[in-house]
């Protein structure tokens, strides 16, 4: 107990003392999650807007398989895409497996799931009234999608920060594709993982603080954002 107790201690003092290799690891995970992201929400939101907007044969389908992935393994998604770029796989000529830029793939297609379905469904929450006044008022069909989609914006944003979170968050994908280099691949996950097997509690405490510091403040801002 007191071995515990000393390495939250020795953590707190790592933290405020800027330990060089807690930052580097703190910010490379946060730099990969960000780029994740934001080529996700790129992609995911305009395509949640023209499933919602769009009916056609198998939509409700669709929709439920989206749904369904939100829960997929994270190793799932790491084999995936480990045999998509690694040395056989048709992207293994770019050299991208145990790189920054396999994680960021790996963590895109895993929340893809995550802001497609949520983009959907805050779409869908919105008033009809406020598409049917868009078109009364003279409103093409790209101006109403997006008069809704400013309309869903808090919705649509906690969705784009749930998918940050995720992708923070989780270690099978950094593992798999990323192979945990230290200064290159290393994030706050996989650091985690490494170290407590090294029994360097005190940066893994340290580590671990963190996460659970930046999961607190997406959580909170996404609760915010639902609320408004």
């Amino acid at each position: 107990m007191d071995e515990i107790a000393r390495g939250f201690i020795r953590a707190v003092e790592l933290i405020i003392e800027l330990n060089p290799e807690v930052i580097e690891v703190t910010l490379r995970s946060f730099l990969i999650a960000l780029t994740s992201v934001t080529i996700a929400s790129l992609i995911n939101v305009p395509l949640g807007s023209l499933i919602h907007f769009h009916h056609f044969p198998g939509r409700s389908g669709l929709i439920n398989l989206i749904q369904t992935l939100y829960s997929i393994p994270t190793v799932t998604v790491g084999l995936f895409v480990f045999l998509l770029i690694s040395r056989e796989g048709p992207l293994g000529g770019y050299g991208l497996l145990y790189t920054p830029y396999g994680m960021i793939i790996g963590q895109t297609v895993l929340i893809t799931p995550v802001i497609l379905g949520l983009t959907i469904s805050a779409l869908s929450s919105v008033s009809e009234d406020i598409r049917d006044t868009a078109v009364s008022l003279g409103a093409d069909r790209f101006q109403t999608m997006w008069t809704v989609i400013v309309e869903a914006r808090g919705p649509v944003l906690a969705a784009v920060l749930l998918g940050f979170g995720r992708a923070l968050s989780e270690v099978g994908v950094a593992m798999m594709i990323g192979g945990n280099i230290r200064g290159y691949t290393r994030v706050l996950t996989t650091a985690i993982a490494l170290e407590t097997s090294m029994g360097n509690l005190e940066i893994s405490i340290a580590l671990g603080l963190i996460l659970i510091s930046i999961a607190l403040v997406v959580n909170t801002v996404v609760g915010r954002l639902q609320g408004w």
